[in-house]
């Protein structure tokens, strides 16, 4: 991976509603999420969900399949694989510092109150 490619991808990730998509794609799997349910879960029009799902594609974060009428995304594991070693890649001077984050086990939904509303909301 080059530094141009790891910036348009860190950039990309860098606007929360790309974030969020990517989050929801990678928990999804292979089997990934037709556009229609990711509007309907995030509560947004279709035209700004297309916007950002073109970036991640354009990026190489995301891959989408045509399957009758309805477009499925995923995320593209390689990619993101890719571009966790790019980053990761000297830290510690090349020592082994960090867990592989295969072997790491799944963090619990965090918890956050809404001030508004003073509810509370899952981690996504």
């Amino acid at each position: 991976m080059e530094i141009k490619q790891a910036t348009e991808s860190l950039g990309a990730l860098g606007h929360e509603t790309r974030l969020t998509i990517f989050r929801l794609l990678v928990q999804a799997g292979p089997e990934g999420v037709n556009a229609g349910a990711l509007c309907q879960k995030l509560g947004m029009a279709a035209a700004t969900l297309s916007f950002h799902l073109a970036h991640l594609t354009r990026v190489g974060l995301i891959s989408g399949r045509q399957e009758g009428r309805f477009i499925y995304y995923v995320a593209d594991y390689a990619a993101m694989d890719e571009l966790l070693s790019y980053l990761t890649a000297n830290c510690c001077q090349g020592g082994q510092c960090l867990p592989k984050t295969a072997t790491l086990p799944a963090a619990p939904p965090r918890r956050r109150k809404i001030a508004a509303g003073r509810r509370t909301q899952s981690g996504l």
